[in-house]
């Protein structure tokens, strides 16, 4: 499939307006829920909700231009070097959907274990608040590198095009579970991800921590071991929280935290490890100088 050739495969796709479809479905819900909030009074920091909107809406902006056109370019060389060459048709699409919610489980569980990779994530995890617009806090930068955990479902043959589309859906799926007022569903929080699961994902109490990484399917963590019901109460946020409302601060400030501890390295190779590594290892010489609250991925080292 030559780039021409794709790129008519987009503009022709009825599938975009289900994409599109779902998008302003999501964005009614997240209407609703600030409209019932405020009449009914719900505690919500209100400065918050509106850091995630603009954090949203910058990340859109980039998404749909710059980053976008970069994951589609990068991918296209790794579609033309497979031998294989899936056909985009109904079975297909459901077998690239269950595709791209096990590359999302990795993908996800990826991002809360090397540093580099939570400067971004650690976006969507530093609210205090647990409501539909946390679904919108997400890095504004992240999605120039995701495409990199798409190569897989490219080289055993899905095209570039289904494989994002279907990633897409997964991700616009999980606007809904970002919600407080919908509690436990029985059998179907065994089977997928919903309110009662997620709340569980971002909570930073010590049972919780790096659990239920799923995307749709939650049994992807009761296969690899990291699934966790909602037992306690659930609190918010990172184990040390920014305590900030300004979208640039929220996108960058472990940016910051990574430069800080670089320099503090006296090696090339500490310094590669506090970059790439897990995040939690410092270097012995740093160790006691590091906060003893830092001990988790939900840490915000400062």
């Amino acid at each position: 499939m030559s780039f021409s050739e794709f790129i008519k495969l987009i503009e022709d796709a009825p599938i975009m307006q289900y994409v599109a479809y779902f998008f302003i479905f999501n964005l009614v819900l997240i209407i609703f829920e600030i409209t019932l909030d405020f009449f009914t009074s719900k505690e919500r920091r209100w400065k918050d909700s509106l850091a995630n909107i603009i954090i949203f809406i910058l990340g859109q902006l980039l998404e749909k231009t710059v980053f976008g056109a970069i994951g589609i370019i990068c991918l296209m060389p790794f579609h033309w070097l497979s031998p294989f060459e899936i056909p985009i048709n109904g079975w297909t699409w459901v077998l690239a959907f269950f595709a791209a919610d096990f590359t999302y489980y990795w993908m996800h569980r990826t991002e809360h274990e090397h540093r580099i990779l939570w400067a971004n994530h650690s976006v969507h995890h530093s609210s205090e608040d647990y409501n539909l617009t946390v679904s919108m806090r997400l890095s504004i930068i992240e999605s120039a590198i995701e495409w990199i955990f798409l190569i897989p479902m490219i080289l055993i043959g899905f095209a570039p095009f289904q494989a994002v589309v279907a990633l897409i859906f997964v991700a616009q799926y999980q606007t809904w579970v970002h919600t407080e007022r919908i509690v436990k569903l029985g059998w179907l929080d065994e089977v997928f991800n919903t309110p009662s699961v997620h709340r569980v994902h971002h909570g930073s109490n010590r049972k919780y921590l790096d659990k239920n990484y799923g995307g749709v399917l939650i049994i992807w963590d009761k296969i690899f071991g990291t699934f966790q019901r909602e037992e306690e109460k659930v609190i918010y946020g990172l184990t040390r929280n920014i305590h900030s409302n300004n979208p640039n601060n929220i996108n960058f400030i472990e940016y910051k935290n990574i430069w800080k501890d670089v320099k503090k390295c006296r090696t090339w190779k500490d310094r590669f490890r506090i970059v790439f590594g897990n995040l939690v290892w410092r270097p012995d010489y740093l160790k006691n100088k590091t906060n003893k609250t830092n001990d988790n991925h939900h840490s915000i080292h400062q």
